[in-house]
């Protein structure tokens, strides 16, 4: 099974867009869920380059102490799948 990076984009996108929309998640993390949809969207960067910084971004939000469990369940999901793309690109 071949991966389809713009599929798992566009459902990594979709998660980023409910938790920084979601008023129960603390604002720093909404903002950096906004960091996150900003960079993955940003077509003038290399896809493993944008994949990338987006996890980097993830990883540090997911330490962050006052994240709800339910949210750093969802930005663990995220950075998995966004580890799936290919660096080759």
């Amino acid at each position: 099974m071949s991966i389809n990076p713009e599929e798992v984009i566009k459902q990594s996108t979709q998660i980023l867009e409910h938790i920084a929309n979601d008023n129960s998640v603390p604002r720093n993390i909404r903002r950096s869920a906004n960091d996150v949809l900003s960079t993955l969207r940003n077509v003038n960067e290399p896809l493993f380059l944008r994949t990338a910084s987006s996890i980097s971004i993830l990883e540090d939000i997911s330490n962050d102490p006052n994240i709800p469990l339910h949210t750093r369940t969802l930005i663990w999901n995220v950075a998995s799948q966004l580890e799936t793309i290919p660096v080759d690109d």
